[in-house]
């Protein structure tokens, strides 16, 4: 789609309502405002009409008052409200003209009633007008007769002029209101449009690739946040392509690491290098290398069931004192030679978990494995099992070398080895740790690390208490 073209309908939208709103007040509003003021002094003129033909037309017929009255009356009237007053008689001759132009005049045709219900008509009147007027009259009766009529004409320009100051005080509110509009626009343009048009921008930086382009939109509101979201969601992307550059660099290490050596030895059995007497401890080499990749095959298979969330959990009760019991006695053969012992402290004789007992008995073996390649000979590993509320928390803790305070929190990342561990762990593919931490997660459950380095290092997961039956 093309650029900008909801914001250009957006303007055009907003100049075609200003032509409207101002062909509307030129057109609609200004006739609609001549037909309000004519009527209004159409019904002046109507009402001033009855009385000058009641109070003066009838009292001439009725002989109260002389012709020079009436015509002084009419006189003044004509003067105070600016308007041409005729008396004809009922045949339509002009007995009187206060503008003395049509005196004497017969008008031809001449049919009051024409207007029908209408108070008023507009026009040059018969022609005997050069422009437009207003018109209105009243019978002039006298016992119960028709006599004559009193004919009221204004001109329409008072009309005109009464209408233009109008139209002028709508042009100038209109001009307010689009000028109010305007600034309603430039606000919408800065707070709404020009954000908009970044986060537009940086979607198609982070499209490219860009993930390190960071949106500079503040506020609080609904765009504010939505920037917000955005530029966290390129930091996690980015930190997560940035992780996979690392994971799959070290992947290629430590298989690289295994399969030159295999491929080196194999070779070198191959071609006589290494004599026959000799080839069953180079086998057995092979054989070592070939199940640290078994090992790392089988724990990347392992995480990788959890990344894809389908992983399903096969959920039961069982006594976590026993597991711990088991999987301790498993370590014997490794722990005897280096004079390592176990310490057991259970809160209950019996601790009823709800989890999965495989998964959470193979973190219980990472825990052990971890904790025993690292620990000191002649030590202890302390495994401690309590119940707090609804959770029971099971503790792994050796007195080993511990961990640099600036690894604490990288020991769960997948391959993380610290500096003091790689002279001790030849074996282990730096994921047992993350395996552990993905299968309590996926229990939805906690597991942290409290270390001191040269004092030990404690693990801590949590489990839900079994519910009493």
């Amino acid at each position: 789609m093309k650029k900008g073209t909801v914001y250009l309908k957006f303007i055009l939208a907003y100049l075609i309502f200003a032509l409207l709103g101002f062909f509307a007040i030129t057109f609609l509003t200004s006739d609609w405002t001549f037909r309000h003021l004519a009527s209004k002094k159409a019904e002046t003129l109507y009402n001033e009409a009855n009385l000058i033909a009641t109070q003066f037309g009838s009292h001439y017929y009725s002989k109260q008052m002389t012709f020079s009255e009436v015509e002084a009356q009419l006189r003044a009237v004509d003067t105070f409200l600016d308007v041409q007053i005729w008396m004809t008689d009922a045949t339509g001759k002009i007995m009187l003209d206060t503008r003395n132009t049509w005196t004497g005049t017969v008008i031809e045709e001449f049919d009051p009633a024409a207007i029908g219900a209408k108070q008023y008509q507009t026009g040059r009147y018969y022609n005997l007008f050069s422009q437009d007027v207003i018109t209105v009259s009243a019978p002039i009766t006298s016992s119960f007769r028709t006599k004559g009529y009193i004919i009221i004409h204004s001109s329409v320009d008072s009309i005109e002029r009464e209408k233009e100051e109008l139209l002028r005080i709508s042009y100038i509110t209109l001009l307010v209101i689009f000028l109010l509009s305007l600034i309603i626009l430039v606000i919408f343009t800065i707070s709404v449009y020009l954000p908009l048009k970044k986060i537009t921008e940086a979607a198609n930086e982070y499209a490219s690739g860009n993930l390190k382009h960071r949106l500079k939109v503040k506020g609080s509101d609904e765009i504010g946040y939505l920037a917000a979201t955005l530029n966290y969601m390129a930091y996690e992307l980015n930190k997560s392509e940035e992780y996979q550059k690392k994971f799959v660099a070290n992947v290629s290490h430590d298989f690289r690491s295994p399969l030159t050596s295999i491929k080196g030895y194999i070779e070198a059995m191959k071609d006589g290098t290494i004599p026959y007497e000799m080839q069953e401890k180079y086998l057995d080499i092979v054989i070592f290398e070939t199940e640290r990749l078994r090992k790392l095959t089988s724990s990347l298979l392992t995480l990788n069931s959890y990344d894809t969330k389908k992983t399903l959990l096969d959920i039961g009760t069982f006594d976590i004192n026993l597991m711990i019991k088991n999987t301790v006695a498993t370590f014997e053969g490794v722990c005897n030679p280096k004079k390592i012992s176990f310490v057991l402290t259970f809160s209950n004789r019996e601790q009823y978990v709800t989890a999965d007992i495989g998964k959470i008995q193979q973190v219980l073996y990472n825990l052990i494995d971890n904790a025993v390649k690292f620990s000191y000979p002649n030590s202890s590993i302390q495994i401690q099992v309590t119940e707090q509320n609804e959770k029971v928390f099971i503790s792994v803790k050796d007195s080993g070398i511990g961990i640099p305070k600036d690894s604490v929190s990288k020991v769960f990342d997948r391959f993380y080895k610290t500096d003091l561990s790689r002279g001790k762990d030849k074996t282990g593919t730096g994921l047992g740790l993350s395996i552990a931490k993905e299968i309590v997660l996926a229990h939805k459950e906690n597991i942290d690390v409290i270390s001191t380095e040269g004092v030990g290092t404690e693990f801590i997961f949590s489990l839900a208490k079994a519910k009493e039956s």
